[in-house]
């Protein structure tokens, strides 16, 4: 047994800021392009410092019936607020959230996961049906 399952954390992300939200349809036509949007620290903003920071979100679309899900995509977020004077002095702090788009003839379950470089990995996921 893979010991990858344990090390992902899972809550309510309306009292947790670490785990990742998910807002897509319940439903989609199939064929037709289906738009996802995810972040991180929706209900209680994440800080996003150069201490404390989302590193990445993937996102995975698991098709039902089919062992091994497909991945939709790899979001690095690599600016947070770090500059050669020292942290939290730069001016950039990237946001921990996306949009992605994909397309499928089947229903099934969207997955992401994400990595807090304090808090470490996180996941959530949602159903979706295809009519």
């Amino acid at each position: 047994m893979s010991i990858i399952k344990e090390l992902y954390q899972s809550a309510d992300w309306k009292s947790e800021k670490h785990v990742p939200v998910i807002d897509a349809p319940d439903t989609a036509k199939k064929g037709e392009v289906v738009k996802i949007n995810v972040s991180v620290g929706k209900q209680i903003p994440h800080p996003n410092t150069t201490e404390h920071h989302i590193s990445w979100i993937e996102v995975f679309f698991q098709v039902e019936g089919v062992k091994n899900p497909y991945q939709i995509g790899r979001f690095d977020f690599t600016a947070h607020g770090a500059s050669t004077t020292g942290p939290n002095t730069s001016t950039v702090f990237t946001a921990p959230e996306i949009t992605a788009c994909f397309k499928t003839e089947k229903s099934g379950k969207i997955i992401v996961t994400s990595f807090c470089n304090i808090h470490g990995l996180w996941d959530a996921e949602k159903d979706i049906k295809i009519d």
